[in-house]
């Protein structure tokens, strides 16, 4: 792992951003490592933006992720991917959930969005991750942990399923444990 791992998590309220937050963060605190967490709120109660970045290892000076630094942006809405662009080099895994969120606004289209991040970086998944929750899981609520266990899946973030697992033990109330755990799972590599 590097000195310092640098997420920032993006998409709209209500899609459990910051239950992401609260997982690996209690991952990475769990294995001794220092963490900062931040999250800006748009208009999070009503669909508005927003984004919470995690920053973990060694020694973290400051909760936000430089421009340009971060090493994984999960898009919980592919609009939302955009709002991760500032923190793109060609190192960063995006990994975006191709859902739109209905709106009455014009939109740029997926292509739109995806051409602007082939800019900053080729390292970019895209997976219909609500529609697959909601296939497999009947309840696309839990898409963040469909896209966490991806990400588990490609090597793009340096934590494990089993302690994701024991995170989602300690931070989500045991009622929502097993569908927590199977959305971490839901996504095969065949995918």
């Amino acid at each position: 792992m590097r000195e310092v791992f640098n997420i920032v998590i993006t998409g709209i309220g209500g899609q459990g951003l910051i239950t992401l937050l609260d997982v690996i963060s209690r991952v990475a605190f769990n294995r001794g490592l220092d963490v900062k967490t931040s999250e800006l709120h748009g208009l999070s109660q009503r669909g508005g933006s927003v984004s919470v970045y995690i920053r973990f290892g060694k020694k973290v000076y400051s909760p936000m992720v430089p421009k340009a630094q971060a090493n994984l942006i999960l898009a919980l809405e592919f609009q939302e991917a955009l709002n991760g662009l500032e923190f793109a080099s060609k190192d960063t895994v995006f990994i975006i959930n191709n859902y739109q969120t209905p709106t009455l606004a014009e939109s740029a289209s997926f292509k739109q969005v995806e051409d602007n991040i082939k800019l900053a970086t080729a390292k970019i998944f895209t997976m219909p991750f609500s529609t697959i929750c909601e296939k497999e899981l009947d309840n696309s609520v839990v898409v963040g942990m469909a896209m966490i266990g991806f990400a588990i899946l490609k090597d793009a973030l340096p934590l494990t399923k089993e302690e994701i697992i024991g995170a989602i033990k300690e931070r989500i109330p045991e009622k929502f444990w097993e569908l927590n755990i199977k959305a971490l799972e839901v996504i095969k590599d065949s995918q």
